[in-house]
């Protein structure tokens, strides 16, 4: 595949450095450590203020400079180590897992999502879900699983936290440079692509940019192009932002423009996926374009459905998106006729059982219109059965259609360096091809405690050392004391607050003087949840309170820069939302295979993924407040914090480091994103 960059792409190279652009243009060096200390040392100063984004630095660096590194054997000697294994990893897909397990398979994914997390410097994620399907994306190529994804190009990406002095969020638009983005011509041979959309009765353009994450592409369309009205450019400005309108707008250009642009591209997916219902106008299109072929309709139905796999991700109904009929048929005017549909019919695909009969939902299209559903737990595949079972009016609760893969993380982006190094040692050079090995595992308890405490100080040291620059008012914090790490979406199910219900004994448990204990929140609030950054005033207003200020503290700017250091290095993992509103929760397994200890209501992953001795767990069935605060802390007084204290003659806490050995044996490889995508592979997209 040709790479052509747009018009301003860096500017030439030494020739003994040339391929660095080729590299920054592949995502894959982001999950490479050597990759990333390289683009480090071209300027150290401008690596963090870019965001870690090697493009940036490339178009301002000197000539001097470049000519200077191009000169340095200690960087040479680095390039070529990772030109190196970048080659190995791009020449070497026919021996990976897919192609070596299913050789004659003619199978071809395409992954529609709404955001993409694959990595700081390219912000077209708010959440979770966006760094789930960063993570699908990086394991899809690791796993040479023929595979593409697609998605929306947002000019100001979801935004920028700031919390001023009175704790306010305040969401500032990050306002992406096109330029600076590691975005390539889609088109034949390099050249450009745009491709029209029908939206609202008239023809939005977008053109289609390729992102390259190792072997996969991402395919992101984009509608700030010069052929559009002002409006129409601004069309996907912002990430879940606008009114219902723009919303409707974006998931028709995802929906209807992202199956015209892989036809458009010539690729002839077998299997579409939709992760969550912002992409089911995909299967709309799908109905179309084989009505128009002249296959009637019900075959039509049955054929998308039979190669269409739908994964929802929430039980909260704000996660759920809806429309007004009158505003579906008015974004897609033509759709119902086109498929010989009258109106009503039309609208019945988006009708959801026991919802006002104007309504339009796009979870209940995409059930319709898919014959392969999951949740993203076990625990969440039962609740989304018992929740839409009003779908299938035939069906008893087990027996709704709705199975359940079990979320994972990309094990290379989430383990730290050092610990990486250290379990190289122990599990050999090539355990990153066999994370989801459970026996490979079981070699982790050959690791010396002293070892792996000695890990993960120095990456405590590290995180707060990354707080510190992110705020003044960290420098105070303790780095023996037990570090809790709270850090998520501040949705108001989550319960960020719940720790300081009773804020007498909350306050007891931080400031005992022999056994202090600390908290670091971090996270944002959607710029409309004026609940969620409730929460955030309440956090910042208890980390002023005197007695809790040197024990309590809220970094702003949320991000997977700062997502990373906190996963590594706090010494256990809070997780207390309502249950069962947790659909999965995947921060926690980040920190599980980084020997970070879970302390967490038994919601989303949790509730399989804990036994006993790999963390702790806490809380009622069903989220109550007091029930929940009141045993959580018992559990910190009774288990948690002894555990942490407890040293032996050699100052090593030997029952923590053998709860975190369990924690990493028994969480990396059954929550590995390995584990994950295989499960797809065999069980849904097959």
């Amino acid at each position: 595949m040709h790479d052509t960059y747009p018009a301003g792409m860096p500017t030439s190279l030494p020739a003994r450095i040339e391929r660095l652009r080729h590299l920054a243009y592949n995502l894959w060096w982001t999950w490479q450590p050597d990759a990333v200390s390289l683009f480090s040392q071209l300027d150290p100063e401008s690596w963090d203020a870019s965001s870690h984004n090697p493009i940036v630095i490339l178009q301002t660096l000197t000539a001097a400079r470049l000519d200077m590194l191009s000169r340095d054997h200690a960087f040479t000697a680095l390039y070529d180590k990772v030109l190196g294994d970048f080659d190995a990893y791009m020449q070497s897909g026919s021996a990976a897992w897919f192609p070596s397990m299913h050789p004659r398979s003619h199978l071809q994914v395409a992954y529609f999502c709404c955001e993409y997390g694959v990595h700081e410097s390219f912000p077209m994620y708010s959440g979770g879900l966006g760094v789930l399907a960063g993570d699908h994306c990086k394991t899809a190529s690791d796993l040479a699983l023929p595979f593409v994804a697609v998605g929306l190009w947002y000019t100001q990406g979801y935004f920028r936290q700031i919390i001023d002095d009175t704790g306010q969020q305040i969401a500032a638009p990050d306002n992406l440079d096109q330029r600076l983005a590691p975005l390539l011509y889609a088109g034949p041979d390099g050249g450009d692509l745009i491709i029209e959309v029908p939206v609202a009765g008239r023809t939005v353009f977008a053109r289609v940019w390729r992102v390259q994450v190792g072997r996969i592409s991402i395919y992101l369309l984009d509608t700030d192009v010069p052929q559009n009205s002002a409006p129409d450019r601004a069309l996907c400005s912002r990430l879940y932002g606008g009114d219902k309108e723009t919303r409707i707008a974006q998931e028709v250009v995802l929906g209807v423009g992202g199956v015209r642009a892989l036809r458009a591209l010539g690729l002839k997916p077998t299997c579409w996926h939709m992760n969550e219902g912002h992409a089911g106008f995909m299967a709309i299109e799908r109905l179309r374009e084989l009505v128009a072929s002249g296959v009637p309709l019900a075959k039509a139905k049955t054929r998308v459905a039979q190669t269409t796999v739908f994964t929802t991700h929430t039980p909260v109904p704000a996660g759920n998106e809806v429309f007004r009929n009158d505003l579906v048929l008015a974004y897609l005017p033509s759709m119902a006729n086109d498929m010989g549909l009258e109106r009503a019919e039309f609208l019945a695909l988006g009708r959801q059982a026991g919802a006002p009969d104007d309504i339009f939902a796009m979870s209940p299209l995409a059930l319709r219109l898919s014959a392969h559903a999951n949740g993203v737990s076990k625990l969440h595949g039962a609740v989304a059965r018992s929740m839409w079972v009003a779908q299938y009016p035939h069906h008893a609760v087990h027996d709704v259609p709705i199975t359940s893969v079990t979320n994972g993380v990309h094990t290379p982006t989430w383990v730290a360096p050092e610990l990486a190094n250290l379990l190289a040692r122990h599990l050999g050079a090539g355990w990153l091809a066999h994370v989801d090995s459970e026996s490979m595992w079981d070699r982790i308890c050959e690791i010396p405690d002293a070892e792996l405490w000695a890990v993960h100080c120095a990456l405590k040291r590290r995180l707060l050392t990354a707080a510190a620059r992110a705020t003044s008012a960290v420098t105070h914090l303790n780095p023996d004391a037990l570090t809790i790490g709270f850090a998520r979406r501040f949705a108001t199910y989550k319960r960020a607050t719940l720790f300081f219900r009773d804020l007498d004994r909350a306050t007891r448990i931080m400031t005992r003087a022999d056994r202090p204990v600390q908290i670091i929140y971090a996270g944002k609030a959607h710029p409309a949840d004026g609940g969620g950054q409730g929460l955030i005033r309440a956090i910042d207003g208890l980390a002023k309170r005197s007695s809790l200020e040197r024990r309590l503290v809220l970094l702003p700017g949320y991000d997977l820069a700062l997502a990373r250091p906190l996963v590594q290095g706090v010494d256990v993992w809070l997780n207390n939302p309502e249950r069962p509103q947790e659909a999965s929760g995947t921060s926690g397994q980040k920190a599980a295979l980084n020997g970070v200890p879970n302390c967490s209501i038994r919601d989303g992953w949790w509730d399989e993924g804990f036994n006993g001795n790999n963390g702790w767990a806490f809380g009622g069935e069903f989220g109550d407040d007091d029930v929940d605060s009141r045993q959580l802390y018992d559990v910190l007084e009774g288990d948690v914090i002894p555990a942490y204290y407890d040293r032996d003659s050699d100052g090593l806490p030997r029952r923590w480091i053998a709860i975190m050995k369990e924690a990493i044996r028994t969480c990396a490889p059954a929550f590995s994103a390995q584990r994950m995508v295989k499960e797809y592979t065999e069980r849904l997209y097959k």
